[in-house]
């Protein structure tokens, strides 16, 4: 990725504001919208009032047309379309007929290059725009930006959703500039380079490119991420016309593009390409609807077919030829919302209704339409225009003849301020809706343009309101509020012709950031301290342009002068961020930005003022502060911070130097070397072994001998380690434990490995413990040789019963272990042999062994082994009626009973 500004010239009056006040626009206890006469002063506080159409009547604010004035009916009445005028820009702009234009939604400005393909008149007086030049302007027409193109022939460009230019090549670069001229810069890949870069559409969120091969390139997002290949659409030549439906308006939530094939249209994602097998093209324009849910398409014969985007519903036709005064062919086919289609041509607009209906607005010159979400933008020669469906808010109120609640309350208000009786006798006609008629009022007054009629709306809502027992006055006020900055935005010289609703679809956090973006910094700054806005993001962005403008001051001479700016811009950056409230902003980030444009004192001073060590390292590794990176890291507490400062200073010091600096450190860096030592034993054991013995640690480095012999597979390296660890051992006087425990490990290691040689490896022992070593034995009828670890190892004999009693049991050999049994008296008893064998199922066997127990226990062992007669014999041998009554009591059937019936009888 490559940054730079250069040749990049911003063109904007108001850059740099300095002199950042408190806002003076706010609410009286009635609610009433009030203006400061301190702020009236001030241009960009002042335009908090203005409106782009009432920029001519400040001082005569004679008349104000009403609403209805620009209304025209469609569908016989039902529906209106209004037209309105957002800017007179005469002379503003060059002949756009001769340029290439990009629009940028949501009111923002607009960017032209030179059409190559069209010859250019000398002489003529319209700003002439050399080969390899783009323009922004504004929507006022105000020049934003200028700069030179030197990367190959354009292919596309287009605004992103941050309103950023994307310029794409036919080598696939593509630039992303910001209105300050900065830009990043990517590639689509090699391949993509080589192929070369025939077309281009730009979204929002990404772009989608249509390679010299006909294959479809997609790159999602604005970070440089990798393009992925679309299905293959299997093209023989380039489409007739292409359109995206972005991901976020696709229901798979994929980006789908839209191909004209020869008659139909190719549908293509990044599973699959599908022929829709129309019959109707081929298409000269393709055009999704701001919803995603239709598609304008135009054929070369002129039909306008409206069609649903899956293909299965025709909407409407109309015949674009028939359509008086339009001349040469059509320029373009947008969508007006969702709901009709506006046709441009050289100098005329036509607006196309879902039922065939028309709207002419002629222009002089040729316009430019951008799609908005609620309507269309119109770019012409002299004016900027919205054309937009009229909300139904505003036609509850201003329809003529409309009996509305909405209209009822504006009636009665307006006789209200006529002192007419009338107003009473309005409001108690509509008292069961009056709630809802103060609602649409609220509601119609976001949706009018001109601050006259927003009050007048305001003032019936506030009129309706007193009547209510109780109304949540929250909807009320945050009009108030959002109106104020939708008017002082739409100033022209802001020049954002932003509407109520795409002012609440892109959120007020956004709008502040495209004020910083063209360096308003003051009215946004205003506009987050009237929302309720931290006011972190205008300070930073402030604080960052100040220093790209700002030149040491000169008193001195040399790097005196230098450090004389430094401190004079880093003690204004501080006042300013504690005066108004930038605690959260990270001083670290202006720090960096002072280095990167080579004010290294400047950074320092900044750096000094972060409060989080987390955001001073990164910094102080940039500027080889190495020592002081690592402290400020292990002060932070951060351990994912004190491993990227280790990790870069073991990359770029000697290892003895890092270890020295560690060494040195003390108790402070203490918790820096444990850290080194966590990440050393998982990704690096030969540094971990050099930084152990160079601090002269033995105990550590025999735990890890140990552990690396716990790891290793060769019999002979893990025998070598463990002696290692061993010898470490016995050199401190304090680990002879572990001393002698590691040397026996070691001798017993050896053992299984010549157990190994003797079985030929067929017998797994390497490894196992004492115990399991011994139990291998036993099953493989290697007895001797368990009998030589016992006395080797001094293995107790309680412990090698159980373990003999468990292996003979397995084997099921029985002859052995009564032979065992009877080898000596057995220092576990005989119950556990009783309850192991009848545990592993051997009951029969188990029984064998009751007679050598205890004979208090011996009923209940003849019972445990199933056998209730010996049971009951041995309770009649010892006399205990109690006992033999018990068992009765537990017998499993009758017949045991019975028996157990007769024993007892015999019984005196």
């Amino acid at each position: 990725m490559e940054t730079s500004a250069s040749r990049a010239i911003p063109l904007q009056r108001n850059s740099i504001h300095t002199s950042l006040t408190c806002i003076c626009i706010y609410f009286d206890t009635s609610h009433r919208l009030v203006l400061d006469h301190d702020a009236a002063r001030c241009p960009l506080a002042t335009s908090l009032y203005a409106t782009p159409s009432t920029v001519h009547l400040r001082n005569s604010m004679t008349a104000v047309d009403h609403p209805t004035t620009s209304w025209q009916a469609m569908q016989e009445g039902n529906v209106f379309y209004r037209r309105q005028p957002c800017y007179s820009i005469p002379g503003k702009l060059p002949e756009l007929g001769d340029y290439v234009i990009a629009g940028c939604r949501y009111g923002g400005p607009i960017a032209l290059m030179r059409d190559h393909t069209r010859l250019l008149a000398l002489g003529r007086s319209t700003p002439a725009v050399t080969k390899a030049q783009l323009h922004v302007y504004s929507p006022a027409g105000e020049g934003l930006l200028l700069f030179s193109w030197d990367q190959g022939r354009i292919i596309r460009f287009g605004w992103t959703i941050d309103e950023k230019l994307a310029v794409l090549n036919e080598e696939g670069v593509y630039r992303l500039y910001d209105l300050q001229g900065d830009y990043q810069q990517f590639s689509l890949g090699a391949e993509a380079a080589e192929l070369g870069i025939i077309d281009a559409k730009i979204h929002d969120k990404g772009l989608v490119a249509l390679t010299s091969s006909l294959t479809l390139l997609e790159v999602k997002g604005w970070d440089g991420a990798r393009p992925m290949a679309l299905a293959n659409p299997n093209l023989s030549e380039p489409p007739h016309a292409w359109a995206i439906i972005p991901p976020d308006l696709n229901i798979s939530r994929h980006v789908e593009v839209l191909l004209s094939v020869d008659a139909t249209i190719h549908s293509v994602d990044n599973l699959e390409s599908v022929d829709q097998r129309l019959s109707r093209g081929p298409f000269t324009h393709v055009s999704p609807s701001p919803n995603g849910k239709a598609l304008a398409l135009l054929t070369f014969n002129g039909t306008l077919w409206a069609v649903s985007a899956d293909f299965q519903r025709s909407m409407a036709e109309f015949d674009t030829s028939s359509v008086s005064g339009a001349e040469g062919p059509v320029r373009q086919v947008e969508w007006c919302g969702n709901d009709a289609i506006l046709v441009t041509w050289d100098s005329l607009v036509v607006l196309v209704g879902p039922f065939g209906d028309t709207l002419h607005y002629p222009y002089s010159g040729i316009p430019f339409a951008i799609t908005e979400m609620d309507g269309v933008r119109i770019i012409g020669q002299d004016v900027c225009d919205l054309i937009q469906k009229v909300p139904a808010s505003t036609l509850s109120v201003f329809r003529p003849g409309s009996t509305s609640p909405a209209a009822i309350l504006f009636d009665a208000w307006e006789s209200f301020t006529r002192k007419s009786p009338k107003a009473d006798e309005s409001i108690r006609s509509i008292r069961p809706e009056l709630a809802k008629a103060v609602d649409e009022c609220i509601d119609a007054a976001g949706q009018e343009w001109e601050p006259h009629w927003q009050r007048r709306l305001l003032n019936a809502a506030k009129f309706g309101r007193g009547f209510l027992d109780f109304h949540n006055p929250t909807d009320f006020v945050h009009m108030g509020q959002t109106l104020k900055v939708l008017n002082a935005v739409r100033y022209y010289e802001v020049g954002i012709p932003l509407t109520y609703s795409q002012y609440n679809y892109a959120s007020p956090s956004h709008l502040i950031s495209r004020l910083t973006s063209r360096n308003l910094h003051l009215l946004a700054l205003r506009i987050s301290e009237f929302l309720g806005l931290k006011p972190d993001v205008v300070l930073k962005h402030w604080a960052c342009a100040k220093i790209l403008k700002s030149r040491p001051i000169p008193t001195g001479s040399g790097k005196d002068a230098e450090l004389s700016g430094d401190d004079e811009i880093c003690r204004m950056i501080v006042e300013k961020f504690e005066e108004l409230g930038g605690a959260d902003v990270s001083y670290a980030e202006i720090a960096r930005k002072a280095w990167e444009v080579g004010r290294g004192g400047l950074a320092t001073k900044l750096l000094d003022h972060e409060p989080k060590g987390s955001d001073q390292v990164p910094l102080l590794l940039a500027m080889k502060e190495d020592k002081l990176a690592l402290v400020k890291a292990v002060d932070s507490g951060d351990t994912d911070l004190v491993y990227h400062v280790l990790l870069h200073l073991h990359k770029r010091l000697p290892l003895g130097s890092f270890f020295h600096l560690l060494e040195d450190g003390g108790k402070t860096l203490a918790p820096a070397s444990r850290l080194l030592e966590v990440y050393a034993r998982e990704q690096n054991r030969e540094m971990l072994r050099d930084f152990y013995y160079s601090d002269d640690r033995r105990v550590e480095s025999a735990v890890l001998s140990l552990d690396e012999a716990s790891r290793l597979m060769d019999q002979s390296s893990k025998i070598s380690a463990v002696k290692t660890a061993q010898k470490f051992f016995s050199e401190d006087k304090d680990r002879s434990f572990e001393a002698r425990i590691t040397d026996e490990n070691a001798r017993l290691l050896t053992f299984q490995q010549q157990l190994e040689s003797e079985t030929d490896n067929k017998i797994k022992f390497f490894g196992l413990s004492v115990n399991e070593t011994m139990r291998v034995c036993l099953l493989n009828g290697l007895s001797k040789r368990a009998d030589k670890i016992k006395s080797e190892f001094k293995v107790p004999d309680k412990r090698f019963w159980y373990i003999k009693l468990y292996a003979l049991t397995e084997l099921r050999d029985f002859e052995s272990l009564e032979v065992f049994a009877k080898s000596k008296r057995s220092p576990i008893g005989y119950e556990v042999f009783v309850h192991h064998l009848v545990e592993k199922g051997h009951t029969k066997e188990a029984s064998a062994y009751v007679g050598k127990c205890d004979s208090p226990k011996r009923a209940d062992l003849y019972v445990e082994c199933g056998e209730w007669r010996l049971a009951a014999r041995e309770c009649k041998d010892r006399n205990d009626k109690a006992k033999l009554e018990e068992l009765k009591s537990k017998c499993p059937n009758s017949m045991i009973a019975r028996e157990l019936d007769q024993i007892a009888s015999t019984m005196k």
